[in-house]
This record gives structure tokens, sequence and C-alpha cells, in this order.
């Protein structure tokens, strides 16, 4: 059973920085894709980032030149370094992975940005 941790949240001011961490448990951690998605107040979960097994990230729009996925196989983790942050950025930040199609989900780490 793949078990996802997330951590690194907190609150912050705008402009500025976090990194959230993701460990994973259960799965040959380096054959997997990673994901980060995100869930505001009322709003759906929307995706963020995501890094393949062979280390290429991609991102949404509204992230991209802001925030840096990366990862190590070596710790079975995940990153998601966020800088200049904003008010906008507030969500609960989720780690996912598929296998077997199957999605798991962390319990996820809240991030608030304050203005």
């Amino acid at each position: 059973q793949i078990q996802l941790v997330e951590s690194g949240g907190g609150l912050v001011q705008a402009g500025g920085s976090l990194r959230l961490s993701c460990v994973a448990s259960g799965t040959r951690f380096n054959i997997n894709a990673m994901g980060w998605y995100r869930q505001a107040p009322g709003k759906q979960r929307e995706y963020v980032a995501h890094i393949t097994s062979g280390g290429s990230p991609n991102y949404a729009d509204s992230v991209k030149g802001r925030c840096t996925i990366s990862r190590d196989n070596a710790q079975n983790t995940v990153y998601l370094q966020m800088n200049t942050l904003k008010p906008e950025d507030t969500a609960v930040y989720y780690c996912n992975t598929v296998s077997g199609y199957k999605d798991y989900w962390g319990q996820g780490t809240q991030v608030t940005v304050s203005s």
C-alpha cells in the first residue's frame, strides 16, 4: 500500500517562500511520476506540478516561474519549492502518484499566504 506524507506548509507573507516535502513509502519510488495538487476553500482541487520518473518537470501556468519541483529518489521524497508566494496560492497542497491505475494522495499540508 502506497503512503504519501506531506510536510512543510505554514503561514507566510506575500512574496515569501516555502518548500513542501512529500515522502513516499510502499512503492518503488524511482519509477513513479509524482505530482502536487492544491485545493483552496470552496474550489476544486487543481493541478500544480508534476515530475516524471526521469526527472522532467511540468507546471501549471499559475505557478510557472515561481515554483520548482524536484525529487530525491534515494530519500523517496519529492519537493515543491514555492517562491514569490501570493495570497491566491493559499490552499491545502496534496502529493499524488498513480500506480496500477489507482490514484494515491497524501493527507495534505496547509499553505496560507497573507497579504
